[in-house]
């Protein structure tokens, strides 16, 4: 049996990794803030709204959705796009969760220094 080597990694490792594989690119964060602030489900083409075409949002959208941070419902002809306020909710905490981790105390020291 083949395992890859993501699977060698913690559930949790690999849902974070996943969540910030989504995160990685600025259409999908602006596609996100989008959202937020329109503060309601989208209905039909956004593309309007970003300098990118309509295929490129629309490959965007569904890495996002593959990521679970929204979900689209067909409505007659058009898709409605909104927000998974759980899962984001949820984003919210793993997020602030890596920041925490990450967070270098004053005393950190690393014995070599950055070059140019």
């Amino acid at each position: 049996m083949v395992v890859s080597k993501t699977e060698l990694f913690s559930e949790d490792l690999q849902k974070r990794a996943n969540l910030f594989k989504a995160l990685a690119h600025p259409a999908r964060i602006q596609i996100l803030q989008f959202l937020v602030h329109t503060r309601t489900c989208l209905t039909g083409d956004i593309s309007d709204h970003f300098p990118l075409t309509r295929a490129t949002v629309n490959q965007h959208m569904k890495e996002l959705k593959n990521a679970g941070l929204i979900f689209g419902r067909k409505e007659g002809s058009k898709i409605v796009y909104c927000l998974d306020v759980e899962n984001i909710r949820e984003m919210e905490t793993i997020l602030a969760g890596f920041q925490k981790e990450m967070h270098l105390p004053d005393d950190f020291c690393c014995i070599y220094k950055k070059t140019a």
